[in-house]
């Protein structure tokens, strides 16, 4: 794919869109971001929606403003500031600081036109850019970062807990996520081995009684995993194998006290750089996700789609068993399973289908 990118920087800057282009020429065919992004290698007085303000460390008066576009003056508008190995981003209400593995690339800047062009996230596209390094577009028939020991980490993070989650296998098959303790018993007595129990709205008694009821369940069967949707604590007092918890959810649980329990965790991740947060705690499965549109839960994320998916397994499949989730049929399986998940999570291709039983004979048949 060719890409002008003469607009994409103010002022302009021949050489960096030059670089861009040739960037993302390697790149493959992504469809374009929806948002129009503008580089600013000068801080404007008024930074408007879409602008991307590039700041060095040395540069007081723009570490200013890009310190105010962390408050929600203007919401669709970012800043990073850079130093010789290292980054924050500035976004409305947050800051993301990452250390780079090595000195930032020359066209660190231009890698980063050219992975906002593609469709990431400004915070993603950094963590991209920050693994980049110089010539990466000649030095392969793909460009693509994928190097884990390249990728910038997130730092000021506390240590990871100690001692770590208990492992889980690397395939976990096929893996509902069903929302009552009788869905589980259900899934579990069709042959399912792997099964997240989610439940959103419950008082106290009852989600205590349902828990529980999932986890005697699973102790029915000697290799079956039953997790718990995000109440860690009453699943580490009943005894589950593990226990699922989004982004939003990491810094509020008590991450050591789950694994000194010794449940399994799985971390869900939307993108790079929540695969980063995810996987500095090791856990014991990272779920990627949304893969489809999904109507079963309401996400941040916009559908990733199967490209991205497959890009995310490659940089973090080594690192953890990995877990597909998101809008996944029985038609779509196949395809989301050849990206090289171990596992896939379905939420109404079993809850919602006119035979359950059917359905879950079908979607195993998709496994190896």
């Amino acid at each position: 794919m060719t890409v002008r990118f003469a607009d994409a920087f103010w002022p302009p800057a021949d050489e960096l869109a030059e670089a861009a282009e040739r960037i993302r020429a390697r790149l493959g065919d992504w469809p374009r971001g929806s948002a129009p992004w503008r580089l600013c290698l000068a801080t404007p007085d008024a930074p408007a929606d879409g602008d991307v303000l590039i700041v060095s460390a040395g540069d007081r008066a723009g570490q200013a403003r890009a310190s105010a576009v962390s408050r929600p003056v203007s919401p669709d508008a970012v800043a990073i500031e850079f130093g010789e190995q290292h980054a924050m981003l500035h976004a409305a209400g947050a800051r993301h600081a990452l250390e780079a593995a090595h000195p930032l690339a020359d066209d660190w800047i231009a890698a980063l036109a050219a992975f906002l062009d593609c469709g990431f996230a400004p915070v993603d596209a950094l963590v991209l850019a920050l693994a980049w390094c110089d010539g990466d577009e000649t030095r392969s028939a793909d460009a693509w970062p994928i190097d884990a020991a390249r990728f910038p980490r997130i730092a000021g993070l506390p240590a990871a807990p100690e001692p770590p989650f208990p492992p889980c296998p690397a395939q976990l098959g096929l893996y509902p996520v069903v929302p009552t303790a009788d869905w589980v018993e259900r899934v579990l007595d069709c042959g399912v081995r792997t099964v997240q129990l989610r439940m959103k709205s419950a008082t106290p008694d009852v989600l205590r009684r349902e828990i529980a009821r999932a986890v005697a369940a699973g102790r029915r069967y000697p290799d079956a995993r039953v997790f718990v949707n995000d109440h860690w604590q009453i699943a580490a007092e009943e005894g589950a194998y593990g226990v699922h918890l989004g982004q939003e959810d990491v810094e509020t649980a008590d991450l050591a006290a789950i694994a000194r329990a010794g449940l399994r965790l799985g971390l869900s991740s939307h993108g790079y750089y929540e695969m980063l947060r995810a996987l500095h705690e090791r856990p014991s499965y990272l779920a990627l996700g949304p893969v489809f549109a999904t109507a079963t839960k309401a996400v941040a994320a916009p559908p990733q789609g199967l490209a991205r998916i497959a890009r995310y397994a490659r940089f973090a499949g080594a690192r953890a068993p990995l877990v597909a989730i998101g809008g996944v049929a029985l038609d779509t399986l196949p395809d989301v399973l050849a990206t090289g998940v171990g596992s896939v999570a379905v939420v109404s291709a079993v809850t919602g289908a006119p035979d359950y039983r059917a359905a879950i004979v079908a979607l195993q048949q998709c496994f190896p």
